[in-house]
C-alpha cells in the first residue's frame, strides 16, 4: 500500500475519537505565520435547511404562491425589517440580530449544483469545484500549510469529517477530552511507545508512520487534557447533542487551548414531509444553543475572537412538494456570527423568485469559497489561495 493511502486509511479508534495526527512536518509556512488569537466554529445544518422558511420574504406574494401549506405568516414571524422575518424558532437570536452580532449572507452557492446529500457536503467540506473530486478538505489542508498540530482544528463528534482531513495532516474527533486522554493511556498504547518508538528500522515502512501517529495522539490527548481538566461552563445549555456539543467547545475555548477551527453539527434537516414541526424544533435546538453558546464566550471574554458560521450543503426548492415538505435545492443563506462584523443584518439582496433556474431552483449570486476565502485571509491571516487551491475575492462581512 502506498504511504499516503495508508495515511488516509489508517485510524485510531478509541471509543468516541477518531484520528490521524500529525505525520510529516516540513511545509512552505509556519505555525507563526496564523493569528492564534481567532476562532472559527463551523455549524453545518445537515440534511439542506429550508432557507426561505428560516429567513423568510413576508413581503413576496411569489413565496405564498409556491409555498401553500407550508408558507409562515407575516405575523409568525420575528420581523427583521419591513420585509424580511426569522422563523419563530429563531427568537433566542433575535438579540444578537438585534445587536449587529449577526450577518445573514444570502444565495450562497456554487456553479452547476450537485443535489446529492453526500456529493454536495464533501463539495463544501474540500471546497472543491462541483466536477472536481479532492481527498482533503479545506480545513485539513489549512493544517497542512501552517505546519499545525492535529489539535488546531477539533471535530465534536465520534469520527471525522472529510472537512478535517489534509493531505499530510488530519485534525483531531473528539467527544470526552478525559476518556480521549485516559484511553491513550492504558497499558497497550504504553507497551507500542516502549517498545516501538526508538525503533529506526521502522521509519520507513508503514507501521513506522502508524506508531508515529499514536505517539502524536499521545502527546495531544495529553495537551487537550491538562488545559481542559479543571474547565467546567456554568453556563445552562440544551439538554440535547447539540447543545452538549457547543458546551464543550466553549470549555475549549475558555480552556485557552490553541485550537483555531471547531466543528460542529446539527442533523435532520431533510424535510421531504411535514416539514413546518420538524423544521421548527430543530431551529429551535439550533437557536437555543447557540444563544447559551455566545453568552458562554461573553462572560469568558472569548466572544470578541470567535467567528461562528453555521451554513447547510443545499437549500431547498422553492416551490413545496405533495408531503408538506420540500425537496433538494441550491442556493441558501448562511449565518456568520460574532462581535466586530463590518456589515451586519442582511449582507446581500434576498433571493429572486422570480428568476429561478430550469430546475425551479435558487440561482447562486455568492460562491460559498469566497466565505472560505474571506476568513482564511481576514480572520486566520492566511492566503486563502493556499488552502483553497486557487484564489477567491473576498467579501466585506469582516
Amino acid at each position: 500500500m502506498k504511504r499516503r493511502n495508508f495515511i488516509k486509511r489508517t485510524s485510531l479508534a478509541t471509543g468516541g475519537a477518531f484520528l490521524v495526527p500529525q505525520f510529516l512536518k516540513a511545509f512552505e509556512t509556519t505555525l507563526s505565520q496564523v493569528n492564534s488569537y481567532k476562532k472559527v466554529v463551523i455549524i453545518q445544518l445537515k440534511g439542506g435547511n429550508d432557507g426561505l422558511n428560516t429567513v423568510v420574504p413576508f413581503r413576496n406574494d411569489l413565496y405564498y404562491q409556491n409555498r401553500g401549506n407550508i408558507a409562515l405568516q407575516k405575523n409568525q414571524l420575528l420581523q427583521l425589517n419591513g420585509e424580511i422575518g426569522f422563523h419563530p424558532s429563531l427568537a433566542p437570536l433575535q438579540s444578537l440580530f438585534d445587536d449587529g452580532h449577526i450577518s445573514i449572507i444570502n444565495n450562497v452557492g456554487y456553479p452547476n449544483p450537485n443535489r446529492s446529500h453526500f456529493r454536495s457536503t464533501d463539495i463544501w467540506q474540500t471546497a472543491s469545484d462541483s466536477n472536481e473530486y479532492l481527498q482533503s478538505g479545506w480545513v485539513g489542508r489549512f493544517l497542512d500549510v501552517t505546519n499545525s498540530k492535529p489539535y488546531r482544528a477539533i471535530e465534536v463528534d465520534e469520527s471525522l469529517s472529510l472537512l478535517l482531513k489534509g493531505n499530510h495532516q488530519n485534525g483531531l474527533a473528539i467527544t470526552n477530552p478525559k476518556l480521549f486522554h485516559r484511553l491513550l493511556n492504558q497499558p497497550f498504547f504504553d507497551n507500542v511507545f516502549n517498545n516501538y518508538t526508538n525503533d529506526k528500522h521502522l521509519s520507513e515502512h508503514n507501521l513506522g508512520y502508524l506508531y508515529n501517529t499514536m505517539i502524536d495522539a499521545k502527546s495531544s490527548a495529553s495537551y487537550i487534557y491538562e488545559k481542559t481538566k479543571t474547565q467546567s461552563s456554568s453556563v445552562d445549555y440544551p439538554k440535547n447533542a447539540f447543545g452538549k456539543q457547543l458546551k464543550t467547545i466553549a470549555e475549549f475555548i475558555s480552556s485557552g487551548i490553541d485550537t483555531q477551527i471547531y466543528y460542529a453539527g446539527l442533523t435532520g434537516f431533510d424535510t421531504h414531509a411535514n416539514q413546518k414541526n420538524r423544521q421548527a424544533r430543530l431551529l429551535k435546538v439550533y437557536a437555543e444553543s447557540i444563544d447559551a453558546f455566545v453568552k458562554d464566550l461573553k462572560r469568558n471574554n472569548t466572544f470578541d475572537d470567535t467567528l461562528i458560521l453555521t451554513f447547510s450543503e443545499f437549500g431547498r426548492r422553492v416551490k413545496q412538494n405533495g408531503s408538506n415538505g420540500t425537496d433538494h435545492g441550491t442556493a441558501n443563506n448562511v449565518f456568520v456570527i460574532g462581535k466586530n462584523l463590518k456589515k451586519n443584518g442582511m449582507y446581500n439582496n434576498l433571493p429572486n423568485l422570480d428568476d429561478l433556474d430550469d430546475n425551479g431552483d435558487l440561482k447562486y449570486t455568492v460562491d460559498f469559497r469566497e466565505v472560505y476565502a474571506t476568513i482564511l485571509d481576514k480572520w486566520l491571516s492566511i492566503d486563502n489561495a493556499k488552502v483553497l487551491n486557487k484564489n477567491f475575492s473576498n467579501l466585506d462581512f469582516i
